[in-house]
């Protein structure tokens, strides 16, 4: 019943170590989040898939620390539930939210791909075209503007849709 105990329970020392680590850990993902960009959810290949999890195992092991237990990685969990809550509030009612999200990148201008933006974006042009036949048009000409949002999503606006400049207020190169 000892042995059981000690696979469930968690040292009490052990608890601010495991804190610190969810803190280290969640602050890191942010920084190569914001130095890296959000192509990696664009598109979802076997291999950036690979890298996620690796990611995440990489990640609990770190802050579970050895040996786990199921204390350690309840813990481990709530304390990054607990991060990502107080960071949402945190972005909502500072500027902390420009520091660590993108801003939203044009990267198609009436059917041209905008190089330079497209480089800062992570972006290739196979992502670019793909995104013009997810959004159902069979010519880059079609689109009168595509942006690369910081969700990792493409937003397509069709030639000869009408513009509401309100519509790209913020937009990086609209």
């Amino acid at each position: 019943m000892e042995r059981f105990l000690d696979e469930l329970l968690i040292e009490p020392w052990r608890i601010p170590v495991i804190i610190a680590t969810a803190t280290g850990i969640y602050l890191g993902f942010m920084v190569l989040a914001k130095l890296f960009g959000s192509r990696i959810l664009l598109a979802m290949t076997a291999s950036d898939a690979v890298i996620i999890i690796m990611f995440g195992a990489v990640a609990g092991r770190v802050i579970i620390g050895h040996p786990p237990t199921l204390a350690a990685g309840l813990l481990g969990l709530a304390s990054l539930m607990v991060l990502e809550a107080a960071f949402g509030t945190l972005r909502r009612f500072t500027g902390w939210g420009r520091l660590l999200n993108r801003r939203p990148v044009l990267v198609v201008s009436e059917g041209t791909m905008l190089l330079d933006a497209m480089r800062t974006a992570h972006l290739s042009r196979t992502d670019v075209l793909t995104a013009v036949r997810r959004a159902g048009l069979g010519s880059l000409s079609q689109v009168q503007a595509m942006v690369f949002e910081p969700t990792g999503t493409m937003s397509v606006i069709r030639t000869g849709q009408p513009l509401d400049p309100e519509v790209l207020r913020g937009v990086r190169g609209a």
